[in-house]
């Protein structure tokens, strides 16, 4: 029998820019990279002079729509009532906090790819590369995508640092051919670590934000941690991997329980992003910092795992909910 996770595919790329004009970006540049991306993109691709998703009779088979508005199928059991599913791809932005870049500096971006998107990877290269030919920031400084490139990964370890992994290059902007090797991954590719059974050390990279009862959480408790974690990785899976996963939701969150929280040093990050289609702006805040809990964890490892590549709460397509397994 399959584990879970086993189908639950996904990717994730590093793009290298390099600025050609001043470039003035906020401290958290997740709205401006994911917003200015959105734009370019629905430029690059759309064919509907009103350039209205909801009325277009091809947004069933329109790469923005899936990929940006995510509409859920007509036949979903999944979300009826809601407008869109989760969007397929995290982009993780500058993590620095940096908001000048003078000409001739370089930046570095993430992008994780989830199920049926990463055949979009090409639209995704060319929409960036276009992006800086359009500037992007305040002032909409120019930039080169440089390239476009994986790090290396080795079944069975786990590398102190990012930092430490060799970079497989796919694209270069040098001669515009996107290379097709890269790897798809799924829970067997993940690395391993030695990390004891009831101890479960996380830091939180990017601002989380988690719901519980409908509501923003203002604590940190690991069932609501899991309850948000399980249920973006099963309507991933529903909407972008084509599998319901057979989960027994009720019972891992009644184990979820059991796990305490034991250390923590977490402090409250806010930032504000314009949101064009509500013509205002939004606090997007959420807790940053490290926490340690105590209890038996090994039942969750594989989704804690697949988290830190698709991240966790709300907002994640900005970069919000970034986290990182620690030693």
């Amino acid at each position: 029998m399959e584990a879970p996770l086993s189908n639950f595919k996904f990717t994730k790329f590093q793009f290298i820019l390099k600025t050609l004009d001043c470039m003035n970006l906020p401290a958290y540049k997740g709205s401006t990279f994911r917003g200015a991306f959105g734009h370019a993109f629905k430029k690059v691709v759309c064919v509907n002079r009103e350039k209205i998703c909801e009325s277009c009779i091809l947004k069933g088979k329109c790469a923005y729509s899936y990929v940006f508005e995510t509409p859920p199928p007509s036949d979903t059991s999944k979300m009826r009532k809601y407008p869109f599913a989760p969007h397929p791809f995290v982009i993780t932005p500058p993590l620095e906090e940096k908001r000048i870049y003078r000409e001739g500096e370089t930046l570095l971006f993430e992008l994780t790819l989830i199920g049926r998107s990463i055949d979009y990877l090409p639209y995704f290269i060319y929409t960036f590369d276009e992006l800086g030919r359009m500037g992007i920031g305040k002032g909409k400084g120019r930039y080169s995508l440089e390239s476009v490139g994986q790090r290396t990964m080795v079944k069975g370890e786990r590398q102190e640092t990012e930092k430490d992994q060799m970079s497989t290059v796919i694209y270069s902007g040098k001669d515009k051919i996107l290379k097709n090797n890269f790897r798809i991954l799924n829970i067997d590719d993940l690395a391993s670590f030695n990390l004891s059974p009831l101890t479960l050390h996380l830091k939180f990279l990017t601002p989380t934000r988690l719901k519980f009862d409908g509501r923003l959480s203002p604590k940190l408790e690991f069932h609501i941690l899991i309850r948000n974690l399980i249920r973006r990785i099963s309507l991933l899976s529903y909407f972008h991997c084509g599998e319901e996963l057979p989960l027994d939701f009720r019972g891992l969150i009644e184990k979820a329980k059991g796990v305490k929280l034991q250390k923590e040093d977490l402090h409250w990050s806010d930032w504000e992003r314009y949101s064009n289609r509500q013509d205002t702006k939004m606090k997007m805040g959420g807790f940053i910092g490290s926490v340690t809990f105590e209890g038996v964890v090994k039942e969750f490892i594989p989704f804690l795992l697949v988290g830190e590549y698709i991240h966790v709460g709300k907002g994640t397509s900005f970069g919000l909910g970034k986290y990182e397994i620690k030693f």
